[in-house]
């Protein structure tokens, strides 16, 4: 299912609130009705926290959750954030009322399966953003949901209650062996498909470092799984103009162009995708 995606929107939201989750990571919650109603899983938003001019410019960031009141009505989104520069510092100390200058929604979505087939979501570190959309439409069409989620450490995988509460499948792993499986999120997927009969469908989408996703377009290709990956770039303006987020693809011919990721992006088909 193709989605149309909506003109964006230019608002100073202001902070709902902000729910730390570790040292470095939060959850930002903002009132932005306009953008969060038209958002589609997979978009994001072009945010800036300060008013001044450092930092210059805005930061892109996937619409992790949306949010509704206790009638049901959407008021806003959420951000899952990292704390690694002064943009992402700001948001981490951001204050209930604060103003968050934010842009959307932007960028291409996700393509969403029908049952039968499965959806497996592949996510490493902050690339867990795209996911909660993504999970709580695929869930509402009847469609089983599987979630395999890599970290550093089990400190540092999020939302796992969450997740589970949705009715998502969870398949945890983490480098130091304290949750989950030992190892790169990569090997249990593998293991998962080599266990799944060809007639089974199941399409992948992931999201997190480049390396991840190579690896996961590689497994994909091998299995012969479709496989849809969003892509992370630094982007200077989201709508094109700057030609900062270029990612070199296959045409139509498998000759190789560029394409602007927050465009044509951030959701690419991962096998168009040269991972060089």
């Amino acid at each position: 299912m193709q989605y149309t995606a909506a003109m964006p929107s230019d608002i100073a939201a202001a902070v709902i609130s902000n729910t730390p989750l570790s040292d470095d990571y939060n959850v930002l919650a903002l009132a932005a009705p306009a953008i969060a109603t038209a958002a589609i899983p997979g978009q994001f938003v072009m945010v800036k926290a300060a008013t001044g001019h450092d930092p210059l410019l805005r930061r892109p960031f996937s619409v992790f959750e949306i949010l509704n009141d206790t009638s049901g009505a959407v008021i806003g989104f959420s951000l899952l954030n990292k704390r690694i520069g002064p943009s992402t510092s700001l948001l981490y100390d951001a204050r209930l009322g604060d103003r968050v200058s934010c842009l959307g929604p932007l960028g291409t979505a996700f393509t969403m399966v029908n049952a039968p087939s499965e959806a497996w979501m592949v996510a490493g570190g902050v690339g867990l953003a795209p996911f909660a959309t993504l999970a709580s439409a695929l869930v509402k069409r009847g469609v089983t949901t599987t979630l395999f989620y890599g970290a550093r450490r089990a400190e540092e995988l999020f939302y796992v209650d969450w997740f589970r509460d949705l009715g998502v499948r969870l398949i945890l792993a983490t480098e130091d062996g304290s949750r989950g499986e030992r190892g790169r999120v990569i090997a249990p997927l593998e293991q998962a498909l080599m266990a799944r009969a060809p007639e089974q469908p199941v399409t992948l989408y992931a999201c997190g470092p480049e390396g991840m996703l190579a690896a996961t377009a590689n497994v994909a290709a091998t299995f012969k799984r479709p496989c849809q990956v969003s892509v992370e770039r630094t982007m200077g303006c989201g709508m094109g103009g700057c030609y900062s987020c270029v990612v070199p693809m296959r045409d139509a011919q498998g000759q190789r162009h560029h394409v602007r990721s927050c465009l044509a992006g951030p959701v690419l088909d991962a096998d168009r995708i040269f991972w060089d």
